[in-house]
Protein backbone atom coordinates (compact mmCIF):
# COMPACT_ATOMS: atom_id res chain seq x y z
CA UNK A 1 0.00 0.00 0.00
CA UNK A 2 0.93 3.59 -1.03
CA UNK A 3 0.12 6.83 1.14
CA UNK A 4 -0.16 10.04 0.65
CA UNK A 5 2.34 12.30 2.75
CA UNK A 6 -0.81 13.31 5.12
CA UNK A 7 -2.98 10.28 4.93
CA UNK A 8 -2.72 8.28 7.43
CA UNK A 9 -3.62 4.51 6.99
CA UNK A 10 -5.72 2.28 9.14
CA UNK A 11 -3.49 0.94 11.29
CA UNK A 12 -5.16 -2.31 11.95
CA UNK A 13 -5.95 -3.39 8.36
CA UNK A 14 -2.28 -2.33 7.25
CA UNK A 15 -0.60 -4.21 10.20
CA UNK A 16 -0.07 -7.70 8.28
CA UNK A 17 1.04 -5.52 5.06
CA UNK A 18 3.68 -4.26 7.15
CA UNK A 19 4.21 -7.22 9.08
CA UNK A 20 5.29 -9.20 5.89
CA UNK A 21 7.27 -6.33 4.59
CA UNK A 22 9.54 -6.19 8.13
CA UNK A 23 10.02 -9.55 8.50
CA UNK A 24 11.14 -10.58 5.03
CA UNK A 25 13.81 -7.48 5.45
CA UNK A 26 11.64 -6.07 2.98
CA UNK A 27 12.06 -8.01 -0.07
CA UNK A 28 8.84 -8.29 -1.37
CA UNK A 29 7.12 -9.48 -5.04
CA UNK A 30 4.23 -6.92 -5.82
CA UNK A 31 1.49 -7.08 -8.43
CA UNK A 32 -0.09 -3.83 -8.58
CA UNK A 33 -3.68 -2.77 -8.11
CA UNK A 34 -4.06 -2.27 -11.89
CA UNK A 35 -2.60 -5.90 -12.90
CA UNK A 36 -4.37 -8.86 -13.97
CA UNK A 37 -2.59 -12.02 -14.13
CA UNK A 38 -4.41 -15.50 -15.20
CA UNK A 39 -2.04 -18.86 -14.48
CA UNK A 40 0.46 -20.34 -12.09
CA UNK A 41 2.60 -16.91 -10.04
CA UNK A 42 5.87 -18.71 -8.62
CA UNK A 43 7.45 -16.38 -6.01
CA UNK A 44 10.78 -17.41 -3.93
CA UNK A 45 10.25 -14.60 -1.62
CA UNK A 46 6.96 -12.64 -0.16
CA UNK A 47 4.37 -12.00 -2.40
CA UNK A 48 2.06 -9.00 -1.95
CA UNK A 49 -1.32 -8.86 -4.15
CA UNK A 50 -2.98 -5.59 -5.24
CA UNK A 51 -4.93 -6.60 -8.06
CA UNK A 52 -6.49 -9.70 -9.35
CA UNK A 53 -5.10 -12.72 -9.70
CA UNK A 54 -6.39 -16.22 -10.93
CA UNK A 55 -5.44 -19.76 -11.25
CA UNK A 56 -2.82 -20.39 -8.69
CA UNK A 57 0.05 -18.89 -6.46
CA UNK A 58 3.18 -20.52 -4.84
CA UNK A 59 5.23 -18.50 -2.88
CA UNK A 60 7.98 -19.69 -0.14
CA UNK A 61 7.93 -16.82 2.09
CA UNK A 62 4.41 -14.90 3.16
CA UNK A 63 1.29 -13.92 0.97
CA UNK A 64 -0.66 -10.53 1.68
CA UNK A 65 -3.72 -10.33 -0.25
CA UNK A 66 -4.44 -6.63 0.36
CA UNK A 67 -8.01 -4.74 0.52
CA UNK A 68 -7.71 -4.02 -3.34
CA UNK A 69 -7.04 -7.87 -4.35
CA UNK A 70 -9.62 -9.88 -5.60
CA UNK A 71 -7.93 -13.52 -5.85
CA UNK A 72 -9.27 -17.04 -7.47
CA UNK A 73 -6.42 -19.36 -7.43
CA UNK A 74 -5.39 -22.59 -4.56
CA UNK A 75 -2.82 -20.64 -2.45
CA UNK A 76 0.30 -22.38 -1.00
CA UNK A 77 2.65 -20.37 0.77
CA UNK A 78 4.66 -20.07 4.28
CA UNK A 79 2.01 -17.69 6.06
CA UNK A 80 -1.07 -15.76 4.38
CA UNK A 81 -2.93 -12.40 5.05
CA UNK A 82 -5.76 -12.09 3.61
CA UNK A 83 -7.71 -8.46 3.32
CA UNK A 84 -9.03 -8.22 -0.03
CA UNK A 85 -11.43 -11.47 -1.47
CA UNK A 86 -10.16 -14.98 -2.18
CA UNK A 87 -11.95 -17.82 -4.03
CA UNK A 88 -10.10 -20.95 -3.23
CA UNK A 89 -7.72 -22.80 -1.24
CA UNK A 90 -5.16 -22.20 1.07
CA UNK A 91 -2.47 -24.48 2.11
CA UNK A 92 0.16 -22.63 4.66
CA UNK A 93 3.00 -24.20 6.89
CA UNK A 94 2.49 -21.85 9.69
CA UNK A 95 -0.89 -19.25 10.30
CA UNK A 96 -3.51 -17.91 7.86
CA UNK A 97 -5.18 -14.07 8.56
CA UNK A 98 -8.16 -12.93 7.14
CA UNK A 99 -8.47 -9.48 8.69
CA UNK A 100 -11.58 -7.36 9.16
CA UNK A 101 -12.23 -6.44 5.77
CA UNK A 102 -10.77 -10.04 4.24
CA UNK A 103 -13.55 -12.62 2.49
CA UNK A 104 -12.44 -16.34 2.18
CA UNK A 105 -14.63 -18.58 0.20
CA UNK A 106 -12.58 -22.29 0.14
CA UNK A 107 -10.78 -24.53 2.51
CA UNK A 108 -7.76 -23.67 4.90
CA UNK A 109 -5.13 -25.70 5.87
CA UNK A 110 -2.76 -23.97 8.44
CA UNK A 111 -1.15 -24.69 11.79
CA UNK A 112 -2.62 -21.32 13.44
CA UNK A 113 -5.83 -19.32 11.86
CA UNK A 114 -6.78 -15.99 12.92
CA UNK A 115 -10.09 -14.11 11.69
CA UNK A 116 -10.52 -10.70 12.99
CA UNK A 117 -13.75 -9.23 13.87
CA UNK A 118 -15.80 -8.30 10.26
CA UNK A 119 -13.72 -10.83 8.14
CA UNK A 120 -15.35 -13.71 6.68
CA UNK A 121 -14.56 -17.23 6.00
CA UNK A 122 -17.06 -19.86 4.29
CA UNK A 123 -15.34 -23.38 4.36
CA UNK A 124 -13.46 -25.84 6.21
CA UNK A 125 -10.66 -25.34 8.59
CA UNK A 126 -8.11 -27.85 8.65
CA UNK A 127 -5.77 -27.03 11.58
CA UNK A 128 -2.21 -29.23 11.65
CA UNK A 129 -0.13 -28.93 14.36
CA UNK A 130 2.87 -31.42 12.81
CA UNK A 131 2.57 -34.09 9.86
CA UNK A 132 4.18 -37.04 9.40
CA UNK A 133 8.21 -37.29 7.88
CA UNK A 134 7.07 -38.97 4.94
CA UNK A 135 3.60 -40.54 3.26
CA UNK A 136 5.63 -43.57 2.98
CA UNK A 137 6.20 -43.32 6.62
CA UNK A 138 2.51 -42.69 7.89
CA UNK A 139 2.02 -46.05 5.29
CA UNK A 140 4.35 -48.22 7.70
CA UNK A 141 3.53 -47.01 10.69
CA UNK A 142 -0.58 -47.93 9.84
CA UNK A 143 0.68 -51.53 8.13
CA UNK A 144 2.48 -52.59 10.53
CA UNK A 145 0.25 -51.94 12.64
CA UNK A 146 -2.13 -53.53 11.58
CA UNK A 147 0.01 -56.33 10.56
CA UNK A 148 0.75 -57.76 14.33
CA UNK A 149 -1.51 -60.32 15.72
CA UNK A 150 -3.37 -59.25 18.88
CA UNK A 151 -2.14 -60.63 22.01
CA UNK A 152 -3.93 -62.80 24.37
CA UNK A 153 -5.41 -60.70 27.77
CA UNK A 154 -2.74 -60.83 30.24
CA UNK A 155 -4.90 -60.55 33.14
CA UNK A 156 -7.15 -63.70 32.26
CA UNK A 157 -5.65 -65.28 29.28
CA UNK A 158 -8.81 -64.54 27.03
CA UNK A 159 -8.53 -63.43 23.37
CA UNK A 160 -9.13 -59.90 22.71
CA UNK A 161 -12.93 -59.05 21.32
CA UNK A 162 -11.51 -57.79 18.04
CA UNK A 163 -9.90 -61.45 18.22
CA UNK A 164 -13.15 -62.93 18.76
CA UNK A 165 -14.83 -61.15 15.68
CA UNK A 166 -12.27 -62.42 13.50
CA UNK A 167 -12.56 -65.86 14.24
CA UNK A 168 -16.32 -65.86 14.76
CA UNK A 169 -16.63 -64.57 10.50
Amino acid sequence: MIWKKDEQADPVATQGVRSVVEETGGEVTIVGAQAKLEGTVISAGSLRIDGRVSGEIKADGDVMLTETSKVEADLKAKNVVVAGSFVGDIAVQGSAEVTRTGRVQGDITSKTLVIQEGGVFIGESKMESSAPASASDANKSAVGAAAEPAAANPEDGSTPPAEKAKAGS
